[in-house]
């Protein structure tokens, strides 16, 4: 066994190099673990070294082999999806109702929308309500069906009150955002900044969850891919109406999909966080989402009463 010799392998991991002794004591080769700083390295003497690598390299080779032809896990399914996204489409139906029917004051439009010049004068409830609010049928379809499907596909896999919390909290952040950033005459209403919100922590939660086990790149990637994928192709289409300073007609809002895809990926990433993760899967659905409601709720009543 060498005292010193030459380094073939490191690793934070004592573990990893013991498999890598052990390999190479299976071949009659001699190997030693020593310690440097954070980090284990194996040593074999000088003469051995080329062939220790080879067998390392082969070794390596043959446990990727292994990982990709495993499946892998399949992740744990949460119940109740398909009552969030009914919930999701009712809440936007309920809202459509009551302003085309007169229902709510006759500027609940009005003093519901996103408008950047009253969010930074301190009406931030506005960055909510304006996620309820559509400026036709076809406006309101397009975002019930999307958020319908990417809502219950995320509620799936993070829990469903825990999922519409953290859409409307990004949501809601993204559309402050381009209120308090973007020139004071910005204007716009829909729930497509909830839907891309909704897209991004799909993403993000399937790829981080998958990330640390050994897959093909396509694999491994595919979720984000696919994420940027429907962004590209829904993002420049229907969905967040923004009217335009100067004009009476609306545009498609790319900047705010863009923003709520953004922080969808942020909070994706931090919901599978290990001790996050552990945490909402074990804490109960409904406070989150009886926050979720009530948030609304607080921001109709405070929109209708000023």
């Amino acid at each position: 066994m060498p005292d010193a010799g030459v380094e073939i392998f490191r690793s934070p991991r004592r573990a990893e190099c013991d498999e890598r002794v052990f390999v190479l004591a299976a071949v009659g080769i001699a190997s030693t673990i020593t310690a440097q700083g954070a980090d284990f390295l194996v040593h074999v003497d000088p003469p051995d070294s080329a062939q220790a690598l080879a067998h390392l390299r082969q070794y390596a080779i043959e446990m990727q082999r292994r990982a990709a032809a495993a499946p892998l896990p399949s992740p744990p399914l949460h119940a109740g999806a398909s009552l969030g996204s009914a919930a999701y489409a009712a809440v936007l139906l309920i809202v459509a109702i009551a302003v085309a029917n007169g229902l709510w004051r006759l500027d609940a439009f009005d003093v519901g929308e996103l408008d950047a010049r009253r969010v930074q004068s301190g009406q931030w409830w506005r960055v909510w309500t304006a996620l309820t609010l559509h400026v036709d049928g076809a406006h309101l379809a397009a975002n019930t069906v999307a958020g319908v499907w990417f809502g219950y596909l995320a509620a799936r896999l993070i829990g469903v009150g825990n999922t519409w919390l953290l859409v409307l909290l990004g949501a809601g952040a993204a559309n402050w955002l381009e209120a308090w950033f973007g020139p004071p005459d910005y204007r716009a209403v829909g729930a497509s900044t909830a839907v891309f919100t909704t897209l991004g922590l799909l993403s993000a939660y399937s790829w981080a969850t998958r990330y640390r086990f050994a897959q093909r790149w396509a694999v491994r990637w595919g979720p984000l891919v696919a994420g940027v994928v429907l962004l590209g192709w829904t993002g420049a289409g229907g969905g967040e109406a923004t009217q335009p300073p100067g004009t009476s007609g609306t545009e498609v809002d790319i900047v705010a999909h863009a923003l709520g895809f953004t922080i969808g990926l942020l909070l994706g990433v931090a919901a599978a966080w290990r001790p996050l993760t552990r945490l909402l899967g074990r804490s109960p659905q409904w406070p989150a989402g009886l926050v979720s409601l009530a948030l609304l709720v607080w921001s109709w009543l405070r929109a209708l009463g000023s």
